[in-house]
């Protein structure tokens, strides 16, 4: 918990963890907000939001971007808690994830136009969140040492 002193004089504990938590979850609507953008643009361009028969609505884009961008939140939360260098694992690790997130796109069956667009939400997506929950998870060691001297 930290302290925060007010200028009436009276302190408030606010956890670590707040910020992490509003900053993510503003960068999970504002990424479901942008992919549901990318597929509507899509669809009114003509590509199909058909996969294997099934049609994905545009709201589906946003539905399921928020619900992986709080996953990744999560696992920011997690990493805050139990490794020495939050952020870079944060990142690597949804680097990771983000190119594995494609492979699925690739191999499905749709167009070739639907598979980029699925491709392009979820580059997208990940674009928006991974930078907005990594800069608020601590550099680890190295940012400690840099601040004492």
């Amino acid at each position: 918990m930290t302290q925060n002193a007010h200028e009436d004089g009276t302190t408030t504990a606010t956890s670590p963890a707040r910020p992490l938590i509003i900053g993510g979850s503003i960068a999970a609507a504002v990424a479901g907000a942008a992919t549901a953008a990318v597929a509507a643009a899509g669809q009114f361009a003509g590509i199909s939001l058909v996969i294997g028969g099934m049609p994905i609505t545009v709201l589906g884009f946003a539905v399921l971007t928020v619900v992986f961008s709080v996953v990744g939140l999560v696992l920011a939360l997690v990493l805050a808690r139990t490794v020495r260098r939050p952020r870079t694992v944060f990142v690597r690790a949804t680097v990771v994830l983000t190119v594995f997130s494609l492979v699925p796109d690739v191999l499905m069956d749709a167009s070739v136009t639907t598979k980029v667009l699925l491709m392009l939400a979820h580059v997208i997506a990940a674009a928006i969140v991974v930078p907005a929950i990594a800069r608020r998870l601590s550099v680890g060691e190295r940012q400690a040492n840099e601040k004492s001297r």
